[in-house]
């Protein structure tokens, strides 16, 4: 008995003093930090998650934190930097590009990503893999004659002609993404739903019109993360968004309406701000009657009082737009003008076409945009008024941002609206979307189509940048406006908010958002 009381004593004394060591020693002591979640809030899901197939901003800011191209946009700004390829060569003639490619670089799935792997992503969106349900792949690859390995480090791409904005375009989210090869194999067809890429972090799940997760890549080779999950919310109505950012349900909000502003100012949010490069736009359906007819065209852009449009709905945080262009892209021309609103020219040229008792269609979104803040729905109401004062008479159906863009794609409605943001701060970027041969991409969504549009277009890709490529921008901008195939509305100013706990946020030019820097 006294030697198990013997022992018994000495075990305790043993605890007590690993007990003390540790209360002594505290510095030792290993505390697991708590995992940092960022939470975003959007309006609408992303259409997919394979940037081969999908055109939009919603997607995009998902995807940019699991992909990487070769080459990238610097922060804030559209100028070039390395990213997947270490540097690159031109061609004296413009019309070779070779990329030496970055060392010991990982796919999320172990993937190496190599020569291979870029050969085998743009092989599948150029001629003959190429489909037409691939939006961007005619306007980033069109030019691509073909793409070859050089070596396991080094691809080499040969144009049919120069084309200037071909670098800047590899640098976009859309289409110019690097992905595992084996992930494409092994969804064939599915990785919308299940993406790999080589970016800081790395899918987890997507609930449906609720939310979707990313989580930390530890196998980055760049400056690792900051947080350690991203979740992206899908919130339909801004002042929800709004209302869960004051109450702590959400870190970050997208798409702010100008009538939330104060009250998220006078909760300590802090307000995003900048100028947006982008346009809003209400289009018309070119490709049949009625609005195949340009006289008609020119009629309904007359009876749009644009500038009380846009301060009526916009207060103060967009501006009046005359060019498809922003005034800050090289080639935007400040004298070009769209039809001015005439009431009285809007009637007397409906009577000269025959359309006096004129009944549209109007298609529109529901939720907002990044050119529109307010949505889609009180945009339509707006105009649907307007015609209303010269006797046209429009009806309204309204759809979810993924099926509106279906709704577009098809040819349905005779008015809808429209945006864009900029992918690269090139002018062919956004005039490209009169571009005839890609009314089957959907870019050119209006389905307008002008020879002397084309023409221009692949005339201003080959000239270097500078006053003559300038000029030939300036005179496609006041074809496009005689033309009348959009009536231009608004550039609007960027806006987000975020918790005061956030800090690093920014939203990029391109309406992109990199968290591989935020933190909180």
């Amino acid at each position: 008995m006294k030697r198990k009381y013997l022992a018994i004593m000495l075990t305790g004394v043993l605890v007590l003093s690993v007990a003390l060591t540790g209360c002594a020693g505290g510095s030792k002591t290993t505390k697991t930090a708590t995992p940092k979640t960022l939470i975003f809030s959007q309006g609408a899901d992303p259409r997919g998650l394979d940037p081969a197939y999908v055109d939009d901003g919603e997607s995009a800011k998902v995807m940019c934190n699991i992909y990487e191209g070769l080459v990238k946009y610097k922060d804030g700004s559209t100028e070039i930097a390395p990213s997947l390829a270490t540097d690159w060569k031109i061609s004296d003639d413009g019309k070779e590009y070779t990329f030496n490619l970055r060392k010991d670089v990982k796919f999320q799935d172990g993937t190496p990503f190599n020569a291979d792997a870029v050969v085998f992503n743009v092989e599948r969106q150029i001629a003959p893999k190429a489909t037409e349900d691939m939006p961007y792949a005619s306007f980033t690859y069109g030019p691509v004659v073909k793409i070859e390995k050089v070596s396991d480090l080094s691809v080499k791409f040969t144009l049919k002609s120069k084309y200037t904005p071909f670098l800047a375009n590899l640098a976009m989210t859309l289409a110019a993404p690097v992905l595992s090869p084996t992930a494409i194999e092994k969804y064939k067809g599915k990785l919308m739903e299940n993406p790999v890429g080589t970016g800081p972090y790395t899918f987890v799940s997507w609930d449906k019109n609720q939310s979707l997760k990313l989580k930390k890549y530890d196998g980055y080779w760049g400056s690792k993360p900051k947080a350690d999950n991203v979740v992206f919310k899908f919130t339909k109505e801004n002042s929800v968004r709004a209302s869960d950012l004051m109450t702590g349900g959400t870190d970050i909000i997208d798409g702010v309406d100008p009538n939330d502003i104060a009250k998220l100012e006078s909760s300590k949010m802090k307000i995003y701000k900048s100028d947006g490069m982008n346009i809003n736009y209400m289009a018309f359906n070119c490709a049949r009657a009625p609005f195949n007819d340009p006289k008609l065209r020119e009629a309904i852009s007359h009876a749009i009082n644009r500038d009380e449009l846009i301060k009526y709905l916009y207060q103060g945080y967009a501006s009046v737009a005359n060019s498809p262009l922003p005034s800050f892209i090289p080639g935007y021309d400040k004298d070009v003008q769209p039809y001015n609103y005439d009431v009285e020219k809007a009637k007397q040229l409906l009577k000269e076409v025959g359309k006096s008792d004129l009944k549209v269609k109007i298609i529109t979104y529901s939720n907002p945009r990044p050119y529109n803040s307010v949505g889609g729905q009180k945009l339509a109401e707006s105009v649907q008024n307007y015609l209303a004062k010269i006797g046209v008479t429009a009806t309204i159906d309204s759809y979810n941002w993924t099926d509106y863009k279906t709704k577009v794609a098809n040819g349905e409605g005779d008015i809808f609206f429209y945006g864009w943001t900029g992918d690269n701060g090139d002018a062919d970027n956004f005039l490209s979307l009169f571009d005839s041969h890609e009314i089957k991409s959907t870019l050119n969504s209006a389905k307008y189509s002008n020879p002397a549009v084309d023409a221009l277009l692949v005339k201003g890709r080959e000239l270097a940048n500078g006053e003559e490529r300038n000029k030939v921008y300036k005179d496609l901008q006041e074809i496009v406006s005689k033309d009348a195939a959009w009536l231009p509305l608004s550039h609007s100013q960027v806006l987000a908010a975020y918790s005061p706990k956030v800090t690093g946020f920014s939203v990029h030019p391109t309406g992109s958002v990199f968290f591989e820097g935020v933190d909180k």
